[in-house]
């Protein structure tokens, strides 16, 4: 591994390393120890969505422009440790909220930075990226193992292991290969400055396609990230936040496949394997229990590799292929905005008022009907599948 690769690839480990320390577990701690509703973890999960809709795209077309991309990620993930631990001492919605919006303010820019970065610093994206990318799902593993170990899921210490790793990221950066802004010096237009000129792919039908049915599939995925954990806890699975690294676990072998299936499948089928493995896993949840139905849960768990690496890396991939080079990062920031952003806004919103609905109390305690919420993502992956299966045409470039 070249040096550069090296760095890269510590880059990524740490980036999705913060992300798993509290994301997995937060709707958990928020409804156990402070008696969050539904809804409001919804809005909670959310807080990612609406902050990828705000931020990544203009801070794409900063990098492009204005400022070499390792500074900009410094300087976000510093400002993100600090609002973090300040989101670990609240108790209430009316704090914890908007604190927390404002630590994704400063973290969802990274994903599509990071990336943007790294792509700008391979020869060959499609066959590199796979292999750096995979450390990102170690990060990721490391840290839900290290929760699940700890037995620290309802409580607010996985926040505060956020916090001291976007800070100890944030210090990284800075000796990560400098990344200038590719249009420094060129004029400048009110269409660039807002990120328009990225629309301008949208005149393709099959990127208008791709983007269309990726922002109809993050609906269905916002349930599995924002209620598998309390889904797990409440039917008595022990250490449920390591249970569920298998997930990434499995991403590292998809991963590692990926450049094969892209060589000789093309973009279109590896995209519907992932799609299928979607809608699989909901189906998989819906019927499985903790008893002689755990093999459906464990299964659900270990697709999660390729319902995320043959949908979501594989987007980032064919973004990279089809945007000229001079607008890659407001590109990948673009994609941002409609899956991580308004695609996962819809699906909190939404993910949250079906948990709702399907809450029963018993008691003094409170469990929900997962069967039926379980077949709503089903359900709604099934007509993404079929959307895409029947309209997405691209023209397969070399992987």
């Amino acid at each position: 591994m070249t040096p550069v690769r090296l760095k890269l690839s510590i880059m990524m480990f740490l980036q999705y390393f913060v992300w798993g320390a509290w994301w997995v577990t937060v709707g958990t701690y928020l409804t156990q120890v402070h008696n969050f509703s539904a809804v409001q973890v919804g809005l909670i999960s959310g807080t990612t969505a609406l902050a990828a809709v705000i931020s990544p795209f203009f801070v794409g077309m900063i990098a492009d422009r204005f400022f070499a991309t390792e500074k900009i990620l410094a300087v976000l993930h510093l400002v993100g440790g600090g609002l973090m631990y300040l989101t670990s001492t609240f108790s209430t919605f009316s704090l914890v909220y908007p604190t927390l919006l404002a630590y994704t303010l400063c973290y969802m820019p990274t994903l599509a930075l990071s990336n943007a970065l790294s792509f700008h610093n391979m020869k060959d994206p499609a066959k590199e990226f796979p292999s750096v990318r995979v450390l990102g799902t170690i990060g990721w593993i490391a840290v839900g193992q290290l929760i699940g170990w700890l037995g620290i899921e309802a409580s607010a210490t996985p926040l505060k292991i956020a916090a001291g790793s976007s800070i100890l990221l944030g210090l990284y950066c800075l000796t990560l290969p400098h990344t200038p802004p590719k249009l420094k010096g060129r004029p400048i237009s009110v269409g660039a400055l807002l990120g328009l000129d990225a629309l301008k792919l949208m005149k393709d039908p099959s990127f208008a396609i791709f983007v269309i049915g990726s922002f109809l599939i993050c609906v269905p995925l916002t349930f599995y990230y924002a209620f598998t954990n309390l889904f797990l806890n409440e039917l008595g699975m022990v250490n449920a936040a390591g249970k569920m690294t298998l997930g990434q676990m499995s991403e590292i072998g998809f991963m590692l496949v990926m450049p094969f299936f892209l060589s000789r499948v093309g973009i279109k089928k590896t995209i519907l394997l992932g799609m299928t493995a979607w809608v699989a896993r909901y189906l998989l949840f819906a019927y499985g229990n903790i008893d002689a139905g755990v093999w459906m849960l464990y299964t659900g768990i270990l697709l999660h590799g390729i319902c995320y690496d043959f949908f979501f890396v594989t987007g980032q991939i064919y973004v990279d292929q089809r945007a000229p080079v001079e607008m890659r990062g407001a590109a990948q920031g673009f994609i941002a905005f409609v899956t991580l952003g308004a695609g996962m806004f819809l699906g909190s919103w939404v993910s949250g008022l079906v948990v709702q609905k399907y809450t029963i109390a018993v008691g003094n305690a409170v469990t929900h009907g997962w069967p039926q919420i379980w077949m709503m993502p089903a359900l709604g992956a099934t007509a993404v599948l079929a959307l895409f299966a029947l309209f997405f045409r691209p023209k397969e470039a070399k992987a």
